[in-house]
């Protein structure tokens, strides 16, 4: 795969995961669920959930919680691969 069609596949996914003032603990599971079936899954990060850390860090931390990789982040959106 090219990295323009992984660009474009991971703009074409939809946000199956939303992360709120739980944090990152409650959808850890769930994500790791989703990484089983398939190979990207698309991360929101709702308000709630960001408090004083950024985006990029909590994604970086749900990553590794799920032993994956951390494709893109882009507003308050990650793309998590396995």
């Amino acid at each position: 795969m090219t990295e323009q069609e992984k660009r474009r596949r991971m703009h074409d996914l939809d946000v199956t995961v939303w992360v709120g003032k739980h944090g990152v603990d409650a959808v850890v599971e769930e994500l790791s669920d989703q990484l089983d079936d398939r190979d990207m899954v698309k991360v929101k990060f709702l308000r709630a959930a960001r408090g004083g850390t950024t985006t990029e860090e909590l994604a970086a931390e749900l990553a590794e919680r799920v032993s994956g990789d951390l494709a893109r982040t882009r507003g308050h959106t990650a793309v998590i691969e396995r």
